[in-house]
């Protein structure tokens, strides 16, 4: 059996979690597409899928394989459509995940622009809030507002992301506008889970100060923060490209405005700086460079 072959076939099982689905992708039969894993793994002499009766997922083993693998195929796919085309266009399905957050117009824009330049790229986007494993659920990139990626994996910084400090006009005249970061403590919050505790500092001139607020909402879903906020719940902490629009109309007010309480980073995060494919390469750069994301 031709290895290559094989390998695409193994990556098609692990992508889809089946193997008849990917045998009936590829025009094969289910028993052709065992075949053709069972000879990857009778060749590397280790087990690269669990298989039982409903599901089909990736050994460790076949979780390094298949990232490996996966990349190989991609580059391969370019050098041949660099040798019939001249220059390497990104194509096919650009597999991506990122927060809830950004399901936002800014950044629906930048997509729409990016599709517009290169048309052949599909972008199937997670926005589900979860942390995927990338290498095991096949996922290209991620977009992770985070200080911390995981160490295997391959980080480049996007922008920064300052969260603000937002009420309604209507419970501000209610529960009163804070004077001042101090005035904060103890006063209602709609906390974003993933944030670690429910104390906030600011830094001046290397003074630091604390207030910790009082959560009446928690919850990892920020666009349910965001409407709580609306509904005058109470405060909340919210990504900028959340809540810039409803500051404009006045249904939010930026409070404390001339105060950085707290910004992200906004990183771009893949498996391996290897065989990176033109697909992800060029949506990573293009997104850094839109002014928009600023």
């Amino acid at each position: 059996m031709d290895t290559l072959v094989s390998m695409r076939v193994f990556c098609l099982v692990a992508e889809l979690k089946s193997f008849a689905t990917a045998a009936q992708r590829l025009r094969i039969s289910p028993a052709m597409a065992s075949k053709h894993v069972m000879q990857l793994e009778k060749r590397l002499g280790t087990r690269l899928l669990n298989r039982t009766s409903r599901r089909v997922s990736l050994t460790e083993s076949g979780a390094l394989y298949f990232e490996q693998a996966r990349q190989m195929l991609d580059s391969l796919d370019e050098v041949e459509t660099a040798v019939s085309k001249a220059t390497v266009v990104p194509r096919g399905t650009l597999r991506l995940t990122a927060p809830v957050w950004m399901a936002n117009t800014i950044f629906a824009g930048v997509l729409a622009d990016y599709q517009a330049r290169y048309p052949e790229v599909c972008i199937d986007i997670d926005l589900s809030g979860r942390l995927v494993n990338l290498v095991e659920e096949g996922f290209d990139l991620a977009l992770r507002a985070t200080a911390a990626p995981e160490e295997a994996l391959i980080a480049r910084p996007i922008t920064s992301v300052p969260f603000y400090l937002v009420a309604t006009p209507a419970f501000l005249k209610r529960a009163g506008r804070p004077k001042n970061f101090a005035d904060l403590s103890g006063r209602p919050l709609l906390h974003y889970a993933l944030y670690p505790g429910e104390s906030f500092s600011l830094n001046r001139n290397g003074t630091v100060e604390t207030v910790k607020l009082n959560p009446v909402l928690r919850s990892g879903n920020e666009t349910l923060l965001h409407m709580a906020a609306l509904e005058g719940m109470g405060f909340a902490f919210l990504p900028k490209w959340l809540v810039t629009e409803d500051i404009a109309r006045g249904r939010l007010v930026h409070l404390l405005p001339n105060e950085v309480i707290f910004e992200g980073r906004l990183l771009a995060v893949y498996p391996s700086r290897k065989y990176l494919s033109a697909k992800v390469r060029t949506f990573i750069d293009f997104v850094a460079a839109d002014k928009r994301m600023r």
